[in-house]
């Protein structure tokens, strides 16, 4: 399971990104917290177009940013990347100590903030592929989630504490200080010991030829529509989890950051259950769809406060097996030349749907209640969990063969190329019940 963390370098990325992911979920949930309490009147709209300010550049802007994380060196630019986002936590945060914060204030820094997050995601997810062999490559994006949800776990809660002792300013001062954490990792990493990467000179339809790459590759099509739509409508856990704290339960910041980390602990335990996976695998992310659905639909149906953090733990189960399973899937089919542009694509198809998304789920919560917009994200989950499921059938990949004289289902999955071939083989039970019944009939 923790395999990659023997390795200097990952080691090393791994403890600084876990600092600074906790600092980045702190200020997610006191950016969250401020406009629906302090700066609107829990006005879940509002939530909405912050969050759709924050997530629009990475669709924009995914014409240049994969390009970006192919040509130029990922650890340079992570560097100035991290550096960007941290000066932007701590103007926030004087900002709002200083009591002059505005609800206008907020949305340009989100924007500023997605901006520099779009250049920043496929430059670090492509970056994983330096610190480990391809071996170790499935696995150190599983722990990548790992990281990313401990920081979820920890993040919400101390923020929530915080907010509630010294307000919501010191909590985006906070954020401001993590990200030298991954500074110094990225400054002490040994680049003699990364992995060689392709790096694409520059050259005439370079973002054309990302885009029929991916065009090209069904299995990566339907990976993205997948992400497309649970990023679009399942994925909104700030306007589930304000809306349901404040509105339908009535508890203080303290409880919403405890509600965002039930989140965390279903998605920590998901990613580590994903790292002791060999390679992702699409009747994972098949499953993971249709869980969600039916996680989003209970928690939708929980009477009291309890209830529903105990639920949100599968829901965060189910998300991150989900997302990790996606992620690990197009990381390792992509060709390396092409990673960084696929990444983009990829990032700017799991975010760039919440600009579109955020806010009509945040007017079906202002206008019908909170319930209902989790029960927005429920029929997220099952449309794409049906769409997988089509595209597997049609493709001919989940298919019944004869064994003796039972019908036995075998689920087999290929990709082209540089892809993925898994096949799940005939149990030692399930062949001793295919000779039993061949001698029963004879």
């Amino acid at each position: 399971m923790f395999r990659s963390l023997r390795l200097y370098n990952y080691r090393l990325w791994f403890g600084g990104a876990l600092v600074s992911n906790t600092g980045t979920w702190m200020q997610s949930t006191a950016q969250d917290w401020l406009v629906l309490t302090h700066l609107t009147d829990h006005d879940a709209t509002a939530v909405g177009i912050t969050m759709a300010l924050q997530f629009a550049p990475p669709i924009l802007l995914v014409p240049v940013t994969g390009l970006i994380a192919d040509r130029f060196d990922r650890r340079r630019m992570l560097m100035l990347t991290q550096a960007t986002m941290g000066l932007l936590g701590l103007a926030l945060g004087l900002l709002v100590l200083t009591d002059v914060a505005q609800l206008w204030m907020v949305w340009v820094f989100a924007l500023l903030l997605g901006t520099a997050n779009a250049i920043d995601a496929p430059i670090r997810q492509s970056f994983v592929s330096e610190l480990v062999p391809p071996g170790h490559l499935a696995n150190a994006v599983s722990l990548n989630s790992a990281s990313f949800n401990a920081a979820r776990l920890l993040g919400p809660a101390v923020a929530g504490v915080l907010i509630a002792g010294v307000g919501t300013g010191w909590v985006f001062l906070i954020n401001a200080a993590s990200f030298a954490a991954v500074l110094l990792s990225l400054r002490f990493i040994r680049v003699a010991q990364l992995e060689a990467k392709p790096r694409v000179s520059r050259a005439k339809g370079q973002i054309r030829e990302g885009f029929r790459y991916v065009r090209s590759r069904p299995d990566l099509m339907v990976i993205f529509a997948v992400i497309f739509v649970i990023g679009t409508f399942g994925l909104n856990f700030p306007i589930f989890t304000s809306t349901m704290a404040s509105v339908e339960f009535g508890v203080d910041a303290s409880g919403f950051g405890l509600l965002s980390s039930c989140i965390a602990v279903g998605s920590l335990a998901g990613a580590l259950l994903s790292a002791r996976r060999e390679r992702p695998r699409l009747r994972v992310l098949v499953l993971a769809a249709f869980s969600f659905g039916v996680t989003c639909t209970v928690a939708a149906l929980m009477p009291t406060y309890w209830s529903f953090a105990a639920v949100l733990v599968t829901v965060g189960l189910s998300s991150i097996t989900l997302m990790t399973t996606a992620n690990g899937s197009v990381q390792l089919s992509a060709a390396p030349e092409m990673r960084g542009r696929v990444m983009a694509l990829y990032m700017a198809i799991f975010t760039g749907g919440t600009p579109l998304g955020a806010p009509i789920v945040g007017w079906v919560a202002d206008t019908l209640g909170p319930r209902w917009a989790i029960g927005v994200g429920a029929a997220a989950g099952f449309a794409a969990g049906a769409l997988a499921l089509a595209w597997l059938v049609r493709s001919q990949h989940l298919r019944l063969r004869r064994a003796g004289t039972v019908l036995h289902p075998r689920f087999t999955v290929e990709h082209d190329g540089d892809g993925l071939r898994e096949r799940r083989e005939q149990t030692a039970d399930a062949m001793a019940a295919d000779e039993a019944a061949a001698r029963q009939a004879t």
